[in-house]
């Protein structure tokens, strides 16, 4: 096996630039700094402490009898589907491992919108199913429930005695979620590394139970990775292309490159999420981020504003990203091109991205392991369910404008300044008075919070389309709550350059959380709000679009407004 090749182009200035950082960094010998855990690598705050994932591939591949004997008891217990129930870094590799290598009988829970939960549970044969349950901390609220209502109703088929045979937990030792999962009777229980962070824990416990539970090879796996961890102590960064492609980025971002655009072939186009979390929970805060921008339609290379760094990912040799590769790169606009050698060596990409992240924030001057902003919203949200638990019903809120079914609220400062620039208030009026609001260098995010099918996603492509193609400023879309452990740092902690555009809908069905006073519904409806609140509290730009119960109307709506 060989490394996945990796070359890039930067113009001008930002060539210059770099020219410099590798210089500096070769000089002061930190990426062997970064490897002996040196925190003033960083800001000298807490970063040794978080820096497990370096060697965590060498730790795994003496640890993967576990991992045979994982794959080996789901084969003798005739298990025929897995469900992977977790939230940002402990859902999203194993959502990428799934799709890229074709595994249909693995499925993932990170919504608690009651309509993909209803959806996930109706594709299983739950007597026949093994759930995984994935939270680090293990007091994360949205595994818990998963948990829960899953445990339910698998108790009420083959007995409460008997249902925690087909459960797996992943976690930190020590955690909550270990103990509930020593009280119910789990089947098998793994155990990751307090010293990494979710989304560096792709190639933990994390990543490699997934890995095994839907049939991989982990030792191979992990094989193919340490060849990339080896490449990464190279200390001449020049030729270290993990540590380059970190000065890449963060050379990038100092010139106002901030818009880190991906473009993958078809067999790894969910790596785009994968990197989306990484990236942006990572050098989202401190009021500076990258912002990945993932599953965008290809613009014409002249037409992209000058915030953008472009990355292009195949398997293999691909003529349409080399010569997508070649329009940018003629066009003035920085950009890397990684091919890698079959999907096999997924896991170099995983280690590499982690390493370049880490780099990115020590040019940023950040501490990139921290995520100062995610537990905003969860105290916002925590403060609507703590009121439900009380009172039995949600906070009464008053849109500040309603029209053809659709309720529109935000802060009083920006409905004001929308109301009065909108002219006559109409819906097709404040909508794109709202969008008008892009300006140059800014990043226009749809947050969803809707069941993530292809139907809806389909309509919201569409609206974030018409909105690039009006404004040709980059473009985000996000599914709620999962973007809360991921880009949604980047949202609330990063620069104030980013126009909002919520929506959010009743809930046509709805599922109680055993256990609970709240439903999923509630529980979603509280993250919404929650999520809601923080931007309008950091003064982000930021309208939200309540659609009732027609969600497909709805949808179409805008689109027709925009």
């Amino acid at each position: 096996m060989h490394l996945n090749t990796f070359t890039y182009s930067v113009p001008g200035a930002i060539g210059g630039d770099l020219t410099h950082e590798i210089s500096a960094w070769r000089e002061s010998n930190r990426i062997g700094r970064l490897w002996h855990k040196d925190a003033s690598v960083w800001t000298a705050a807490d970063e040794s402490k978080w820096l497990g994932w370096l060697h965590i591939v060498e730790e795994e591949l003496a640890n993967t009898a576990v991992y045979r004997e994982l794959r080996a008891d789901i084969a003798t217990a005739g298990f025929s589907q897995v469900l992977l129930m977790g939230m940002g870094g402990s859902s999203l590799c194993p959502e990428v491992l799934a799709m890229t290598f074709g595994k249909d009988h693995f499925h993932i829970l990170d919504s608690t919108v009651p309509a993909q939960v209803k959806a996930v549970e109706d594709k299983l044969d739950l007597e026949r199913t093994l759930f995984i349950v994935a939270s680090k901390s293990g007091s994360t609220l949205e595994p818990n429930c998963f948990k829960q209502y899953f445990f339910e109703r698998l108790a009420e088929r083959i007995g409460r005695e008997n249902a925690g045979r087909q459960f797996v937990a992943i976690t930190d030792p020590g955690s909550k979620m270990e103990q509930i999962a020593k009280d119910d009777g789990f089947r098998h229980f793994f155990y990751g590394k307090p010293q990494i962070g979710g989304r560096f824990s792709a190639l933990s416990a994390f990543g490699l139970t997934a890995a095994a539970a839907m049939g991989l090879d982990v030792e191979a796996f992990l094989s193919s990775s340490a060849r990339m961890v080896a490449a990464s102590k190279n200390n001449d960064p020049a030729e270290n292309h993990a540590a380059l492609l970190g000065l890449i980025l963060g050379v990038c971002h100092s010139h106002g490159r901030d818009k880190l655009t991906i473009f993958t072939t078809p067999e790894i186009y969910d790596l785009g999420a994968w990197l989306e979390q990484l990236v942006a929970e990572s050098t989202g805060k401190n009021g500076v981020a990258i912002i990945p921008v993932d599953r965008e339609m290809p613009m014409p290379a002249d037409t992209y504003d000058d915030d953008r760094l472009f990355t292009f990912l195949s398997v293999g040799e691909d003529r349409g990203l080399d010569e997508a590769y070649r329009a940018v790169t003629g066009a003035d606009h920085p950009a890397v091109r990684i091919a890698l050698n079959s999907i096999d060596d997924l896991g170099q990409e995983f280690f590499r991205w982690e390493f370049a992240t880490a780099v990115a924030g020590a040019v940023m001057k950040i501490n990139p392991f921290d995520q100062p902003d995610v537990e905003s919203a969860k105290i916002e949200a925590r403060k609507i369910t703590d009121e439900y638990e009380q009172t039995g019903s949600l906070p009464a809120e008053e849109p500040f404008f309603s029209a053809d079914g659709i309720s529109l609220f935000t802060g009083e400062a920006y409905a004001k300044e929308l109301l009065a620039a909108a002219g006559e208030p109409t819906l097709h009026g404040l909508l794109n008075t709202h969008i008008d609001n892009l300006e140059s260098g800014d990043y226009f995010a749809v947050l969803g919070y809707l069941e993530m099918n292809d139907e809806t996603e389909k309509i919201l492509s569409d609206i974030r389309t018409a909105v690039l193609r009006r404004t040709s400023v980059a473009t985000c879309l996000g599914f709620g709550p999962r973007f809360l452990h991921s880009t949604g740092q980047a949202y609330k902690g990063g620069a104030n350059n980013g126009v909002f555009l919520q929506i959010t809908s009743n809930d046509n069905t709805d599922l109680a959380v055993p256990g609970q006073k709240y439903t999923f519904g509630v529980v979603k409806a509280a993250q919404a709000r929650g999520d809601f609140q923080v931007l309008v509290d950091r003064g982000r730009r930021a309208l939200r679009l309540h659609l009732g119960s027609d969600i497909k109307r709805g949808l179409q709506t805008i689109l027709r407004e925009i």
